[in-house]
């Protein structure tokens, strides 16, 4: 058996909507929205570039349904380069692009060949003594354990089980096509062609079991590199699995610990700084997609809280300040705390702090909300009506309750922004 190199894919998400687009429009923001497509075809020119053997595409190569016929044509295309090289692919259909889910068809170079989503099937490639064992998915919801009707391993040949599965729901992805890791060892295949969980990770060895991860991170939870895996086959062993970074655009949260600044011009140049530090760093020419979280105890919180449109806007111009395609900031969250620890006290005014932290976006809570400032407001000594210097308890004090609200609302999505993520 001649040595052999493949690329194994998954994930894609071809046309994917990436978050956080919403309103935003320039080069960086174009370049967001096409990184999916930008992957693709990178991945292919990686492709023939290294003279790969093959390609394995582990399902989700699109994301659902088309919009229109330019996706299916973009992919034969990238198909069609990949048929100018002599190069096989064989493409596994999971949850996002079950047979139910995508409506519109169109033929495909004969280089490519589609697993059935009626029942598991292999695909031979005799002059490499190679067998590709895979079942697409029928529809989006595959609850049953696929492996034990994949088709045994051919002797004499390196045997590839192509699967979109969630393995038990790691990193908490869905649980398609449910099965375990000794199910996978115990079918006898050289290599296990995983897709659907998005972090790349090699689970054994020897038999390899193997997720790729997916080629592009779309929001901020798909942080750091992403793409394929390379895999070197050596007298019927997997010699080595090496990353190829392909992504045009890489998440990041950026935590920006403020506690040493005394104003907020000196935050926003810390962040300035903490941006080119990271692009230089991690970006690897590509575009970095930025969440920046102010973080630590200062005595800025509130007037950051107060002051988080100008902030966001005074972020953006110093990432565009490095250029217009070198970093972009999808949020910023505003996670600091006061050092005073307001809302730790057992007086009225930890009181009114306590309330306007536990306030959400809710209009019948406003309201509520609204009286007990005012009946909280009562209650406050004089020193502290003329001497706070919270923002967001100063609003209420002033008898902006309004405003206040307006902070406190602020302050919560900030928070369970970063919780969310």
């Amino acid at each position: 058996m001649r040595p052999f190199r493949f690329i194994h894919t998954g994930d894609i998400h071809l046309d994917s909507p990436l978050k956080g687009l919403s309103g935003q429009q320039g080069a960086a923001a174009e370049r967001i929205r096409t990184a999916t497509r930008v992957a693709f075809d990178n991945l292919v020119s990686q492709a023939v570039e290294d003279e790969v053997d093959f390609v394995v595409i582990a399902g989700d190569l699109y994301d659902g349904d088309w919009r229109d016929y330019q996706t299916g044509l973009f992919f034969a295309k990238q198909m069609g380069r990949l048929a100018q090289a002599d190069i096989p692919v064989f493409v596994l259909h999971g949850n996002h692009d079950a047979e139910s889910q995508i409506t519109r068809r169109l033929t495909l170079p004969t280089n490519v060949s589609v697993f059935s989503a009626r029942k598991a099937e292999t695909f031979q490639l005799q002059h490499l003594n190679v067998a590709v064992h895979g079942q697409s998915f029928r529809q989006r919801d595959v609850t049953e354990n696929l492996v034990p009707a994949y088709p045994p391993p051919i002797a004499g040949c390196f045997n590839i089980g192509v699967l979109h599965t969630g393995l038990g729901g790691m990193h908490g992805h869905a649980n398609y096509a449910p099965c375990a890791i000794e199910d996978l060892l115990n079918k006898g295949y050289d290599y296990w062609a995983l897709g659907h969980v998005h972090q790349a990770t090699v689970l054994h060895e020897h038999p390899h079991v193997v997720f790729c991860g997916n080629l592009q991170g779309r929001h901020i939870r798909e942080c750091g590199p992403k793409g394929a895996s390379l895999v070197l086959v050596e007298d019927g062993q997997v010699e080595q699995i090496s990353p190829l970074h392909v992504d045009c655009v890489r998440w990041i949260h950026l935590p920006v610990p403020v506690d040493q600044c005394s104003t907020s011009a000196d935050a926003i140049d810390l962040v300035r700084r903490a941006i080119a530090a990271t692009v230089e760093r991690e970006a690897e020419g590509r575009l970095l997609a930025c969440r920046i979280e102010l973080t630590g105890r200062t005595g800025l919180h509130g007037e950051l809280l107060a002051s988080t449109e100008h902030l966001l806007a005074e972020v953006r111009a110093a990432a565009l300040g490095l250029g217009e395609e070198i970093a972009w900031i999808e949020r910023l969250v505003i996670a600091t705390s006061s050092p005073e620890g307001t809302a730790s006290r057992k007086d009225a005014l930890g009181d009114l702090q306590r309330i306007m932290e536990s306030a959400g976006g809710d209009a019948e809570l406003q309201a509520r909300l609204a009286l007990d400032l005012g009946d909280l407001i009562r209650k406050l000594p004089h020193d502290v009506r003329t001497e706070s210097d919270d923002a967001v308890l100063k609003a209420a004090i002033e008898g902006n309750v309004a405003g206040s609200i307006t902070h406190a609302g602020a302050y919560l999505s900030a928070r369970l922004a970063a919780e969310k993520a």
